[in-house]
């Protein structure tokens, strides 16, 4: 299948895997990669001695593309940047921050630039500031997340309508129905996440994965949007949370309540009670833990079925 995006990354399929932390190291980017879509590692969660761990063993296992996630607000960025010039990782996704402030210094070592979004003036800026992709990310989405409430559904064409660089679509996707919707909506590829939790390569912990295949409809809420919204499942720390807002706490207070290390807590270290567990709004489409590869072959198999029938006569207006 060829397109901008496969085209950009060298790669087979126009599906990304998202660098999500906690869940995202070396076994599910290799995984992804080899099964011909683009694997990410997600460096949000590494001390700079651990991503050049998962790097050497990431390209160890792969002679495939991949990439590494990079959120701009990363304490120690500049060791991170150092890693991945030092071992010419090919493709960086920098989000959570100005893309201009990166961006020029690592496409002069060669390396292909995506910023995530997750609005259109979001994306016009990074455009401006010379990224060579721009992940635009619905409300959907699990994890850190955009303030707007702006679905993927929305989101994608007005930014395929504004932007001339390729784009790909991510917020509630995780079949190959999703795929197809989100293409015809205008964009290049999909950044999958949730669907990747999943899976046995994935890093998050068995608790957590229990939680994602068990989730049902409205079991994810976005919050804490006076910090930096996130989309967490309704655990008892989302409870805490909820009472938090009702007694109309501070963003002080809410800060506290937070505290430090609560994601890694829930997602790897597997404590559903007190941990934060991000996860998108897909995830009560996933019933099951399916190896990575599995889930590329599923949901490109489903993508091609599905452009199939919408030629057949079943959908046809002639």
């Amino acid at each position: 299948m060829k397109n901008r995006i496969t085209a950009l990354f060298g790669i087979d399929y126009p599906l990304i895997q998202a660098g999500m932390i906690w869940c995202s190291g070396w076994e599910l980017a290799s995984a992804v990669s080899n099964a011909g879509g683009l694997g990410i590692i997600g460096s949000g969660s590494m001390y700079p001695e651990i991503l050049e761990e998962q790097v050497l063993k990431c390209k160890a296992a792969s002679d495939k593309p991949f990439a590494v996630n990079l959120p701009m607000l990363y304490p120690d960025i500049e060791k991170h940047i150092e890693t991945i010039i030092k071992h010419k990782v090919p493709i960086v996704f920098t989000s959570a921050g100005n893309p201009k402030t990166w961006t020029a210094h690592l496409k002069s070592h060669g390396i292909i630039v995506v910023h995530v979004v997750s609005s259109v003036k979001f994306a016009l800026k990074a455009q401006d500031a010379g990224v060579d992709a721009v992940v635009a990310e619905g409300f959907e989405a699990g994890g850190h997340n955009g303030r707007d409430e702006t679905t993927t559904l929305v989101l994608i064409p007005k930014v395929a309508k504004e932007i001339t660089i390729p784009l790909i679509a991510a917020g509630g996707i995780g079949t190959g129905r999703q795929m197809l919707a989100a293409m015809a909506l205008g964009a290049d590829a999909v950044q999958i996440g949730s669907r990747f939790v999943a899976t046995p390569e994935s890093s998050a912990h068995q608790n957590f994965k229990n939680v994602v295949v068990n989730a049902q409809e409205g079991d994810t809420q976005l919050t804490l949007k006076e910090l930096t919204p996130v989309r967490l499942v309704k655990n008892e720390f989302y409870q805490q949370l909820e009472k938090a807002y009702e007694n109309c706490a501070t963003t002080e207070e809410l800060m506290q309540i937070l505290g430090r290390g609560r994601a890694k807590k829930g997602m790897f270290e597997g404590d559903l009670v007190d941990g934060e567990l991000e996860i998108g709004q897909v995830a009560s489409l996933i019933d099951e833990i399916i190896p990575a590869a599995e889930v590329v072959k599923e949901i490109m198999t489903e993508y091609q079925l599905a452009r199939q029938e919408l030629q057949t006569e079943k959908y046809s207006f002639e």
